[in-house]
């Protein structure tokens, strides 16, 4: 379900979506009101939710969406400004699963293929997620669509019938962690991230105290900014955006700013952060892979890598640099992460030491630690 009051925009994301050939669009709507209105009857997998609407606003609109319909996934869509990125927080806070911030101006979303891309991508991977909830019997057939009886050979020709076993799941082995106390540890997440991200570092602020803490989150700039003074409001700590050539220190938390790559580099006994405008890493940038593998050169052993929930595979070559270097990486598992991606890379590759449920994350991370507890 589309629902946003501008109708170029409206019906330039059913276009978007209707070209797919696994998706389609349950209804179009320009409100809030219209939306809960048609909810039920058009029964959606997702809602995409614009954030400023007439009669009834996204927020507004949220919570009593979710109430009619408890497993619908809302994607909220908002533009980049601050307003915006604030209310998005908020929305997910109230049960949104993730946003979507899009061009400010119609032609700039018109042609811009990076917000496509999201889209479709973000709806065809949430949408998957919260597939195994529902149930979708078959629907009867139409008396012309029945199929025809089929005739049976005699029992003493039949051929019994072999069913072909599923393949099995990619086990997950995993390695001892490294001896090495953590000297810094470093945080990559995407979809689902601004909400794991709160749990976990709620939960960090003595690790904090002995170790910087470095974060690639996927996001756009003005949304790294409000990310930033919310987790410096969670963990009591000082979080901020990143800026080029700063110190890294213990005590402080380092979130790589909006639409740029954060390394870290050493410039003698000191360790620096470096900002950058290069292309986009797997799709992304900011992207996990240039910090974790730069922290692996800079610290080597002394690095712990968590990956968080999130689409895609950013991050699983440098957290392979990281368990070559002697570092230790720990994956949110998949029951807990709101999309099975990134963690699942990791996992599947070799490269963990742990994999854990998110309020399981923090306590591990802790032990590892001598001295410090939850």
């Amino acid at each position: 379900m589309v629902v946003d009051d501008a109708v170029v925009a409206r019906s330039m994301m059913t276009r978007w979506i209707e070209a797919e050939p696994d998706m389609s669009v349950a209804a179009a709507v320009r409100s809030g009101r219209e939306a809960l209105e048609r909810i039920e009857a058009a029964d959606p997998d997702v809602v995409l939710l614009d954030v400023d609407m007439p009669e009834l606003d996204g927020i507004t609109a949220l919570p009593l969406l979710l109430g009619k319909k408890r497993d619908v996934v809302v994607i909220m869509v908002s533009t980049l400004t601050r307003r915006s990125a604030e209310l998005s927080f908020r929305a997910l806070a109230l049960g949104a699963t993730d946003y979507i911030p899009k061009p400010e101006t119609t032609y700039e979303a018109m042609t811009s293929a990076a917000f496509h891309r999201e889209l479709i991508d973000k709806i065809r991977g949430l949408a998957r997620r919260r597939a195994p909830l529902r149930e979708h019997p078959a629907p009867p057939l139409a008396p012309e669509e029945a199929p025809r009886p089929r005739i049976q050979p005699p029992a003493a020709s039949r051929v019994p019938e072999i069913k072909l076993p599923r393949p099995p799941r990619a086990e997950i082995t995993l390695r001892p962690f490294g001896v090495i106390v953590p000297r810094a540890i470093v945080i990559g997440s995407s979809t689902g991230g601004p909400q794991a991200l709160t749990a976990l570092l709620e939960k960090l602020a003595a690790a904090i105290d002995r170790a910087p803490v470095l974060i690639t989150q996927h996001m756009p700039p003005t949304f790294t900014t409000v990310l930033a003074e919310h987790l410096r409001r969670i963990s009591g700590r000082g979080a901020h955006e990143a800026e080029h050539g700063e110190t890294v220190l213990a005590g402080s938390v380092y979130l790589a700013p909006g639409g740029r790559h954060m390394r870290v580099v050493r410039d003698g006994d000191i360790v620096k952060i470096a900002i950058g405008d290069d292309p986009p890493v797997n799709f992304c940038r900011p992207s996990v892979d240039p910090l974790f593998s730069s922290a692996a050169a800079v610290w080597g052993a002394g690095v712990l890598a968590m990956v968080l929930t999130g689409m895609g595979t950013d991050g699983t070559r440098g957290a392979a640099d990281v368990v070559a270097a002697g570092g230790s990486v720990i994956a949110q598992d998949e029951a807990t992460s709101v999309v099975w991606g990134m963690p699942r890379s990791v996992a599947q590759a070799g490269l963990c030491s742990a994999v854990l449920p998110l309020d399981q994350m923090a306590a591990r991370l802790l032990r590892l630690l001598p001295g410090t507890r939850l």
